[in-house]
């Protein structure tokens, strides 16, 4: 679809969810959990769509910003001018443990209590 949008002088979008785990998107950006990312040549830098996550820079009011989507967080790739493309669907909710978020860190391992032992085996 990228090389068809090229090809054909349309400018391809990515649409991602940005709410979900590994994405790295520059968060002032984001509108209802979702931003559109130019990706054509003039606006990013070393865009690889070629590997999972997709790797690439791109500037946001002047800055710089190292962009990653892992692809199950991609929901769409469509082009500016017309609107059409692939349309992904929206991602599978992450499984939450019973009780736990994902942000909560895993509980420490319980230490042995006493001093240790050491016993011969033959």
């Amino acid at each position: 679809m990228y090389a068809w949008a090229m090809d054909n002088g349309f400018t391809p979008h990515l649409v991602v969810a940005a709410d979900q785990p590994g994405v790295t998107v520059p968060r002032p950006y984001v509108k209802d959990g979702r931003i559109t990312l130019d990706i054509s040549p003039m606006a990013v830098r070393n865009l690889n769509l070629d590997d999972d996550p997709i790797f690439f820079s791109a500037r946001f009011g002047g800055v710089a910003f190292d962009i990653v989507v892992p692809s199950g967080a991609v929901l769409a790739l469509v082009t500016r001018e017309t609107g059409e493309g692939l349309s992904f669907g929206e991602p599978e909710p992450t499984p939450v443990r019973a009780g736990k978020t994902e942000d909560e860190p895993p509980p420490p391992s319980p230490k042995p209590g006493g001093r240790p032992k050491l016993r011969v085996v033959k």
